[in-house]
């Protein structure tokens, strides 16, 4: 993603861990819905619906402490819809000193643009 966005960057606390001291997956299913949303309101301040959530596959674990960065960047925007592609990377600080950015995941989102009524509308005015 060469022109991605940072849109949320959070250290996760103890209330997000599972029993084995990692970070819940739907944790950061929601940090990923809320980046993708925010991305969509960067391109087009509408109100906008999640429609998909497109196979989201964890390859590294999030632990309590870690650094985690949204990364987003819009791949599509539709007559009602937009799509956006969020990549999750986490920066971990060793005890040492050094530091270490891991992929975590990667999804595609789409949301569709809504108006008062919760009815689909047009993304872009005409």
């Amino acid at each position: 993603m060469d022109d991605r966005f940072p849109a949320i960057r959070i250290t996760l606390l103890p209330k997000d861990t599972n029993a084995y001291g990692t970070i819940f997956g739907g944790v950061i299913l929601s940090y990923i819905d809320m980046a993708g949303g925010i991305e969509a309101r960067r391109q087009s301040p509408k109100r906008y619906v999640t429609k998909a959530m497109r196979e989201v596959v964890f390859v590294a674990p999030v632990y309590m402490g870690d650094l985690v960065t949204f990364y987003t960047r819009t791949t599509r925007i539709g007559l009602t819809s937009i799509t956006v592609d969020v990549e999750v990377e986490v920066e971990r600080l060793g005890t040492t000193g050094t530091k270490e950015i891991v992929k975590v995941t990667e999804a595609e989102v789409v949301f569709v643009a809504i108006d008062q009524d919760g009815r689909p509308t047009p993304v872009m005015a005409p």
